[in-house]
């Protein structure tokens, strides 16, 4: 196991069925043959655990999404590296984020998974877009809420047109060239 004394934060974000959560387990298996210690935070996972009682109206994602922060930061502070996967929506909670992470003198990373609102609810993996057309579901990022791109995001993975182990690879090469990773 590789010790690193201060780990940091991936953080993925885009649109529901963008493929987040594909890349970001990709990345995390790819750490962990690596050697290194990492822990994998997603939407779906914190919801039905550490925060069950979250919604989806704005204010209720930012307080969500700030949770998380904090619990990344703890984690990432005693040399975990946190691989986070979060529709997080609007830019000015993920830059809350990551003041959170930075504040700690910690490196915070965001992965914007670029694909097309078409392409998302072409796959719609969980049948939520489906649901969201018919008025099913209420604040459905992408379809009754906003989705707000990152205007500067560190990595971006065209998860549309680029198969998942270029996408990987872009993100661990992206690690590299940071001197995050060996």
């Amino acid at each position: 196991m590789k010790c690193i004394d201060k780990g940091f934060v991936i953080w993925f974000t885009g649109l529901p069925g963008s493929g987040k959560t594909t890349i970001a387990k990709g990345v995390l298996e790819r750490l962990k043959g690596m050697g290194y210690r990492v822990e994998f935070l997603d939407g779906d996972w914190v919801r039905r655990t550490i925060n069950p009682d979250a919604g989806f109206a704005k204010e209720q994602r930012r307080i969500h999404l700030l949770r998380v922060a904090w619990i990344s930061r703890l984690l990432a502070r005693n040399g975990v590296i946190v691989v986070c996967s979060f529709v997080s929506p609007y830019r000015d909670v993920r830059a809350e984020i990551r003041r959170i992470v930075e504040e700690e003198g910690l490196k915070f990373i965001e992965v914007f998974t670029k694909c097309s609102l078409e392409e998302c609810i072409r796959r719609d993996p969980k049948g939520l877009y489906k649901k969201a057309l018919r008025g099913e579901i209420k604040h459905f990022t992408g379809i009754s809420d906003p989705y707000e791109e990152p205007e500067n995001p560190d990595i971006v993975v065209d998860t549309e047109y680029d198969p998942i182990e270029v996408n990987v690879e872009k993100v661990i090469n992206k690690l590299k060239e940071l001197k995050l990773i060996e």
